[in-house]
């Protein structure tokens, strides 16, 4: 079962069962999804796993961004709605990998590259990057690189 398909289920569960959080959670990440496939053209086979995790992540960016907007405007139910979609949209990353995995798989680039320094920032990033994709943060994985190379 691919992971629309999986959101799909989920919403009829969520509908069924009358859980309106989950419900408008799982409904806009459909309709992104959709959104998604149309900008791109996909419609006929839909959009692949990683491209459907993509459009998660972009969800929860704006959604943190949000929690940060409401909480300076001093909107605490708006914050509490907001971070209950989030908690929803995560369900559907992979597991996240710790800072120390990170530092060992950027340790291990930079041994292999023979890395020294901030000159090699760029090459190590494009390397470790890949290897992440999906398990962690790019913001992450930009710090542990910088604090590895002795930036």
């Amino acid at each position: 079962m691919s992971l629309r398909e999986e959101i799909v289920r989920q919403m009829n569960e969520a509908a069924k069962a009358q859980d309106k959080i989950r419900l408008g959670a799982l409904r806009n990440i459909v309709a992104q999804v959709k959104n998604k496939e149309i900008a791109l053209i996909k419609r006929t086979e839909g959009l692949a796993d990683e491209e459907v995790i993509s459009v998660i992540k972009t969800m929860i960016k704006q959604g943190l961004e949000s929690v940060e907007q409401f909480n300076k405007g001093g909107r605490q139910d708006l914050v509490d709605k907001e971070e209950a979609e989030l908690a929803i949209l995560k369900s559907f990353l992979p597991p996240q990998l710790s800072a120390d995995e990170v530092k060992s798989i950027v340790r291990e680039v930079i041994n292999n590259l023979k890395a020294s320094g901030m000159k090699d920032m760029g090459r190590v990033m494009k390397e470790v990057m890949p290897r992440v994709a999906g398990k962690a943060d790019g913001k992450l994985v930009n710090e542990v690189v910088k604090e590895v190379l002795g930036g």
